[in-house]
């Protein structure tokens, strides 16, 4: 199989075979990302699908979790997507789980009736980067929606049976906006109302727009506790049906997880322990995307 580096998945698809269908990604324009800046979106054909679905089922037939990469697949016309789709449950029929990223533009570019064929095709899980809920903050990322539309594609991708694990970054909105930041990012992220949802802290990419405005002094970031003040006042907001919640991921100053909102008063605790014992905190030589 042939990968286009560089190639990322989420940390929970570390044991899934990743299957590249498309090449960077289509809207490759956030401020505080350089994942895919080194490359030129497209998708790949179905031939050359083909021959990786074939290479993968001579090796890893058995396999339960495919992870499609790369930034977006839903970039994919439908029909391509299902044809993908068909051939991954023709070469590996003992799979469980098919996931992939899916960004708003591209969610709300597909009706409820293609959502739905993609998810009965075999997508059951997509992740989701809510990043904010501060309508400033999403035009000062590049972000490419309002708060509106992002609570738009998350329901709709949901209505269409798909399952969601949303993320969001702790720090995006600065010194300046914080609070702001994490007030509206809770609104969204409620409305929406994901069956997951993790939360991230920022960290600066070197040859990213914001790394350019940070040395120019146009945005300030967060101290470690103003990011755990920060999420602590996301989670307090948070107002969800039933939600795995974590922030565990390697970017994080501090790891807080549990179902909300059923264990919120508990999560809350942990924060307030780890704000007053900065011990508690990892050190920035440990954090990493």
């Amino acid at each position: 199989m042939i990968y286009e580096q560089p190639l990322y998945r989420p940390p929970s698809e570390a044991r899934s075979l990743i299957l590249q269908v498309t090449v960077g990604c289509s809207h490759n324009a956030c401020s505080f990302c350089s994942m895919y800046k080194r490359k030129y979106f497209r998708v790949k054909t179905l031939d050359e699908i083909k021959k990786d679905i074939a290479w993968a089922k001579e090796r890893y037939g058995g396999t339960k979790r495919i992870f499609l990469a790369d930034g977006d697949v839903l970039a994919m016309e439908t029909d391509e997507l299902l044809a993908v789709l068909e051939e991954v449950r023709q070469a590996f029929p003992d799979v469980r789980r098919v996931s992939a990223y899916a960004g708003p533009t591209n969610i709300l570019g597909k009706s409820l009736e293609e959502l739905t064929a993609i998810r009965e095709a075999g997508i059951s899980l997509a992740y989701f980067g809510i990043e904010s809920g501060d309508s400033q903050v999403l035009e000062d990322v590049k972000k490419g929606v309002t708060p509106e539309e992002m609570t738009q594609a998350g329901k709709k991708i949901q209505q269409a049976g798909i399952g969601l694990s949303a993320t969001v970054i702790i720090g995006l909105g600065g010194r300046e906006r914080w609070r702001e930041h994490a007030e509206a990012t809770a609104e969204v992220a409620s409305a929406i109302d994901p069956v997951y949802l993790s939360a991230l802290t920022l960290m600066v990419e070197e040859g990213t727009s914001l790394a350019g405005k940070i040395e120019a002094g146009a945005f300030n970031l967060l101290t470690p506790g103003e990011c755990l003040a920060e999420l602590r006042l996301l989670i307090e907001r948070l107002e969800l049906t039933r939600c795995t919640f974590r922030s565990n991921h390697a970017s994080n100053y501090f790891a807080v997880g549990g179902v909300l909102p059923l264990e919120k008063e508990r999560m809350l605790e942990d924060i307030d322990r780890a704000l007053t014992d900065s011990r508690l905190l990892k050190g920035e030589m440990f954090r990493g995307l």
